[in-house]
């Protein structure tokens, strides 16, 4: 099994994060960034979209973050990661597209208006509104936390690692983030975990002020 990817990239991360969590043995080819590679066309015969992350199996190339994530989930985690019920795995793959949606853009606002400009160039008012969208989220999904453990119920499944991958920079950029009780006992309940810790809570200050992917 091959992953194409930086370790610095979110997306990239989250496969990162389950498979370790699933203990697949993997090599890993840092493309994308300072390291370039997305227009060699050896990549884009991988992914047209000339983007990672992108992982190859049995000569078979998957790509897009959260289709790999279901990849793996089927081919490799059948119960907790994999549910045979459609109506169970819909309680993850629903947090997945709404994280996919609106969560994730909504970090992104804020981390690039924040962390990825030089100071001298940030912009107060996409700094604010990143901000306020990350902070609406949070509330629903502490509002959603309140009585379960995971955003699919008891166990960790793949919502909590399409959503919690971002919260170890979300929180640690610099901006005061304010959590709520609920969230905040979730992401403790993610920080302990051995394949989080390897996947997420990696150096990241190579990215900041850096305005290029």
């Amino acid at each position: 099994m091959e992953l194409y990817g930086r370790n610095c990239a979110l997306n990239v991360q989250k496969v990162m994060w389950l498979l370790e969590e699933l203990h697949l043995p993997y090599t890993q080819h840092e493309v994308g960034g300072p390291f370039g590679g997305l227009d060699n066309p050896t990549f884009r015969a991988l992914n047209p979209l000339g983007k990672v992350p992108v992982l190859i199996e049995d000569n078979r190339a998957i790509w897009e973050s959260h289709t790999i994530l279901r990849y793996l989930a089927a081919n490799y985690g059948s119960g907790q990661w994999w549910p045979s019920c459609p109506y169970e795995r819909s309680l993850f793959e629903r947090w997945q597209d709404w994280m996919q949606v609106s969560f994730q853009p909504a970090f992104m606002t804020l981390f690039w208006g924040y962390y990825r400009q030089p100071e001298a160039d940030r912009n107060a008012d996409q700094i604010a509104a990143g901000l306020t969208q990350c902070q609406e989220c949070l509330r629903l999904l502490d509002e959603h936390l309140a009585n379960q453990s995971f955003l699919a119920g008891e166990q960790l499944s793949l919502a909590d690692i399409s959503t919690g991958v971002v919260f170890y920079r979300l929180t640690t950029q610099g901006i005061d983030i304010r959590l709520g009780i609920h969230v905040a006992r979730w992401y403790k309940r993610l920080q302990v975990r051995d394949a989080y810790q390897k996947a997420v809570m990696t150096d990241y200050s190579t990215l900041k002020g850096r305005q290029m992917f």
